[in-house]
């Protein structure tokens, strides 16, 4: 089959403290240049960074293929070069076919423009003629669920909304590659599930698509080969759950550094978690079957003042981070004040979790409203130990399921 997408050593280097880098502002700037000379005279060459280098990837058409990596590992920034907003440095690439792009929230929306305008406006730079645009319109806007503000300039829209509709354009207007970077992470639950089921059903219909995100379960159930960016350049690349666990396996080693002083975060840095502690609620001891788990979170601003109307969530996985077993939330369960002080820690206690015996992953994030504060991935891990869960003595293998439930079998007495 004939590749989609093909990237010949990629390389991409950005000027540290330069403002002014984009696609057409950073060829501007070069020309200027060349033409009268850097304006950092005094400047060493040192002042540069390289975000990607050497990338070589080939995505055949119809394939769904993830690329996963820290935060800052290049991910965006080699989404951006096939999205063509900025320009490589180095390399080559080329995409055969139309490309659909979500980045970030609301990517080429204009703010002034309400939700309709802005579908037909990022139809028009998809190639869409305007009668394919109205074909979808009423599906894109049933899908994003904005009908009552279809009519409202988006800029008076929430990112929840804004989101919604991004997404809902991009995935029905049937471009041949579809890019999405990470737009999935400050969606609630049903909306997430909305949008894997028709990325899904985009795949099925032999589109490409690039998809970016720290959800393993998301990575290895949509997508048949990943790549794994570290420092700018590919460190691993095959099938998406084998490249999932070498990442799983690399994020290991970061359990030595303080949560404080982990640079792989994500969000807009508002607040970040300093600790997370885990432990068996019931006794002190082992974390069991039957337990109820406590948790003790730290977090502190980072601005230095009261923090107000704070989310926190914590989703525990199984042992390579692939497949959510469940999640806690604030908001959803209430009970904690809407301002909290500079420096604090929540607490949380759970029912008993019944979950099988062995190694489980969590990951943790606080948010404000639907915006990311601080996202971890692996923040802490616990074992969980076989016990008398139930009276027989004998608990179900972690491969074969990952939770347990209490339940009675009865039989119709045997009759002549």
């Amino acid at each position: 089959m004939a590749p989609s997408v093909v990237a010949e050593g990629l390389g991409k280097q950005y000027r540290l403290g330069v403002g002014v880098q984009g696609r057409l502002s950073e060829a501007l700037w070069s020309r200027l240049e060349a033409r009268f000379g850097s304006r950092d005279h005094d400047q060493p060459r040192k002042q540069t960074i390289w975000a990607l280098k050497d990338v070589s990837l080939q995505v055949d058409q119809g394939e769904v293929v993830g690329i996963i990596g820290r935060n800052g590992a290049g991910k965006t920034t080699l989404l951006k070069i096939f999205s063509r907003i900025t320009e490589p440095t180095s390399g080559y690439f080329e995409l055969r076919g139309r490309v659909g792009s979500l980045l970030e929230v609301g990517s080429g929306f204009h703010p002034d423009l309400t939700g309709a305008e802005n579908v037909y406006l990022y139809g028009s730079f998809l190639g869409m003629r305007r009668q394919e645009v109205r074909r979808k319109f009423d599906e894109i806007v049933s899908f994003a669920e904005v009908e009552q503000f279809i009519e409202t300039p988006v800029k008076r829209y929430s990112s929840g909304m804004y989101m919604r509709l991004a997404f809902a354009v991009a995935a029905h207007l049937e471009p041949e590659i579809l890019i999405v970077d990470e737009v999935l992470a400050v969606g609630d639950m049903a909306f997430q599930r909305k949008c894997l089921g028709k990325m899904e059903e985009v795949a099925g219909g032999g589109r490409t698509v690039l998809f970016v995100s720290h959800n393993m379960a998301a990575i290895t159930s949509l997508c048949g080969r990943a790549y794994l960016l570290k420092s700018g350049s590919i460190a691993r690349h095959g099938d998406a759950r084998q490249v999932a666990q070498f990442y799983a396996d690399d994020l290991a080693a970061l359990q030595s550094v303080p949560l404080g002083e982990r640079e792989d975060r994500g969000g807009d840095g508002t607040a970040k978690i300093v600790s997370l502690r885990i432990e068996n609620a019931d006794a002190p001891g082992p974390i069991t079957c039957g337990s109820r788990l406590k948790l003790e979170l730290g977090y502190e601003s980072t601005g230095g003042g009261p923090l107000q109307s704070l989310r926190f969530v914590v989703t525990v996985c199984n042992s390579d981070g692939a497949t959510n077993i469940f999640r806690l939330d604030s908001y959803a369960e209430g009970g904690l004040p809407d301002v909290l002080p500079t420096n604090g820690t929540v607490r949380c206690t759970t029912e008993p979790v019944a979950l099988t015996p062995g190694l489980c992953l969590v990951n943790a994030s606080i948010l404000r409203g639907t915006t990311v504060s601080d996202f971890l991935l692996r923040s802490a891990e616990f074992e969980v130990m076989a016990d008398d869960f139930y009276p027989s003595g004998r608990i179900p293998r972690r491969s074969s399921a990952l939770t347990l439930r209490r339940h009675t079998w009865t039989a119709d007495e045997q009759r002549d």
